[in-house]
């Protein structure tokens, strides 16, 4: 028997191919036939888990106390811990009876907020380029999208000038992301007080993806956007474990901010699923208690790399922007080629991976996102391929 008779919900046909899905297609494919792939594609940082939180997690394992269904709003105890964290990074007052909401990974939380606060012709303003769960969970809601490209000659900071005014009273929900993933772009204070002050005026749920806040160098302290006087009323704003302590794959998130908004959050996910394993959200706590050096250890080991891969490409050509924050850098395609064709191109001819920039949205045409995922060893190593290659910014292979 077949399935020809069963047909996917449209609301999946209306989404675009997943290009890391078919990123993966291609480097399986590389792998099999021997290739060594120099993988700087994916934003998965390299390393272990800090020793302390894998002690912590083995020990949480073994009590079979945890070994339940965890709290539909997480544990009490993480919970707290994520707001005292909170308030020691950035001043912020939450309450962790309403204000916070462990997540298993922060993009699942993105989506599932879409699904809990978005109606089908709802219209949503994202950003373009930005992460892909800021526009795919809208999409996957029905929500009437509306995208403002980010430029270069403002920094890839979002200009409200950009925003149309009956667009912006039509406007139900706003996404945005600084340190921003993919550009490597941050914005000061000052954005994060016209951005409250913007959606108050046109009654605007904001949505800040705060994902690389600790991936801050050379003393840049990025903002929260619940730092702003009134953004609570508005506002929420997820966290992830996945970069800053290497636990990508233990899938650990963290959305704080509006109770109204996270409890409409909380009561999606009671119907869907349980939250994390409680054994990992007491490791969890661990992580975010561990002391600054570790964090000092991490932003000096991107920091490192970041200069390292600079000046490695500008001896091909290229003039990268330094960014002051994340685990990326925003690096042009040679004129002529687009973004598509130049990852795959550097798959193809060197075995590197990046990340076109069309994966992030119709803004990201003529670049690629390069991850800093790799030691100075293996980044030399993918710049020496591009060289022998004949692959510099002013030109790519004639036979190409």
């Amino acid at each position: 028997m077949t399935l020809d008779w069963l047909k996917p919900a449209e609301r999946l046909g209306s989404l675009p191919p997943y290009v890391f899905a078919r990123l993966d297609e291609l480097k399986a494919n590389a792998r099999a036939e021997g290739v060594d792939l120099i993988d700087l594609g994916m934003g998965n940082p390299g390393g272990p888990t800090p020793a302390p939180v894998v002690e912590a997690a083995i020990a949480a394992i073994s009590d079979a106390n945890n070994h339940g269904y965890p709290p539909f709003e997480g544990t009490a105890s993480f919970r707290s811990t994520i707001t005292q964290w909170y308030h020691r990074r950035y001043g912020v007052t939450l309450d962790p009876d309403g204000e916070a909401l462990p997540l298993m990974g922060s993009k699942e939380g993105l989506g599932h907020l879409a699904m809990a606060y978005i109606d089908p012709g709802d219209v949503v303003i994202v950003p373009t380029p930005s992460y892909p769960a800021h526009f795919r969970g809208p999409a996957i809601a029905g929500a009437d999208i509306h995208t403002i490209p980010l430029k270069a000659e403002n920094d890839w900071v979002l200009d409200f000038n950009d925003i149309p005014k009956d667009l912006a009273k039509r406007a139900k929900v706003l996404y945005f992301n600084y340190p921003n993933n993919p550009t490597g772009a941050t914005a000061p204070r000052e954005f994060f007080e016209e951005m409250v002050a913007f959606g108050r005026r046109y009654q605007i749920l904001l949505i800040h993806d705060l994902c690389y806040a600790e991936l801050a160098f050379e003393g840049y302290q990025p903002t929260s956007l619940l730092e702003i006087p009134g953004a609570k009323d508005i506002s929420v704003e997820f966290q992830t474990l996945s970069k800053t302590y290497n636990k990508a794959g233990w899938r650990v998130g963290i959305v704080v901010g509006n109770r109204h908004v996270i409890q409409g959050l909380r009561t999606l996910k009671t119907n869907l699923d349980y939250g994390i394993f409680s054994a990992l959200q007491t490791a969890a706590e661990t992580a975010l208690q561990l002391p600054d050096s570790y964090l000092e250890e991490v932003q000096q080991r991107y920091l490192t790399r970041r200069d390292f891969l600079v000046k490695e490409l500008a001896t091909l050509g290229w003039d990268v922007v330094k960014p002051e924050a994340t685990m990326y850098l925003w690096v042009p395609c040679p004129q002529g080629i687009s973004a598509s064709d130049f990852a795959f191109l550097l798959l193809q001819k060197t075995g590197v991976v990046g990340t076109p920039g069309t994966a992030f949205g119709e803004g990201g045409e003529g670049y690629v996102r390069i991850s800093l995922i790799a030691t100075c060893d293996r980044l030399g190593e993918a710049v020496d391929r591009l060289r022998q290659a004949n692959i510099r910014y002013s030109q790519v292979p004639a036979n190409v």
